[in-house]
């Protein structure tokens, strides 16, 4: 399997490139502020054709490419319906204005083709399974991808916003809850195996199994407990 990553604008948002192999079909997670340019380069690099973009959550620092990634290659973008108004409203998702400079760099709306996201759904993408698991907290539409262990490779999670290297999403944006966070960590993460590769996005990979044993939200979520206080990213 083929997965290439690369940290995009502002926000430095993780934008994954997803494939069985070079050459082959793909899958695109998460194309950010400023990421079609770095989109292009990957699929030129590793001769790959997108079949879809599929979103972990509707901020802005996550879907601000999606309109012109998904308008280049006629591809359906794939979001979970309680964070599908944020494509064509992102301030409102913010509570604020982000800035009219930046508002002025993007393509605000829906692509042509919008197709909803569901907790429990399989989607059979470019040849590879994605298990989508909603996992509200940082939005209401947060939602995971998570990729089957096989012979050669262990499972890989992408974690959205939900669960970082260290940390965990901030809550404290129109649709955060640090309530549904906790619930989402508990029932999501934990029942992970430890080899799972968690790929988040922001930052660093990391596994379940180290964040099982030094991430002190996840910690204290597998304790029973209340999240401790920590740095949180994310917009």
């Amino acid at each position: 399997m083929l997965i290439a990553g690369f940290p995009a604008g502002a926000w430095g948002t993780n934008c994954y490139l997803v494939a069985p192999a070079a050459g082959e079909e793909c899958v695109i997670i998460d194309p950010g502020h400023q990421a079609a340019q770095g989109v292009e380069e990957a699929l030129e690099k590793h001769r790959l054709k997108p079949v879809a973009v599929v979103l972990t959550h509707g901020h802005i620092d996550h879907v601000a490419s999606v309109v012109p990634v998904c308008g280049a290659h006629d591809v359906p973008a794939w979001i979970h319906p309680e964070d599908r108004y944020m494509l064509s409203d992102p301030e409102k998702a913010l509570g604020r204005s982000i800035g009219m400079p930046l508002m002025g760099e993007l393509t605000v709306g829906e692509p042509d083709d919008v197709k909803e996201l569901t907790n429990g759904a399989s989607l059979e993408l470019a040849g590879l399974e994605f298990s989508v698991a909603h996992a509200p907290g940082h939005t209401r539409g947060s939602v995971t991808f998570r990729m089957p262990e096989t012979a050669d490779i262990p499972s890989v999670f992408f974690s959205g916003d939900l669960l970082f290297a260290g940390s965990i999403g901030r809550t404290d944006l129109p649709g955060g809850s640090m309530e549904d966070m906790l619930r989402s960590l508990a029932r999501v993460c934990l029942p992970l195996d430890d080899s799972t590769v968690v790929l988040s996005g922001h930052g660093p990979q990391t596994t379940i199994g180290q964040e099982r044993a030094t991430n002190p939200y996840l910690r204290q979520v597998a304790a029973g407990q209340g999240a401790a206080e920590a740095p949180r990213r994310g917009m």
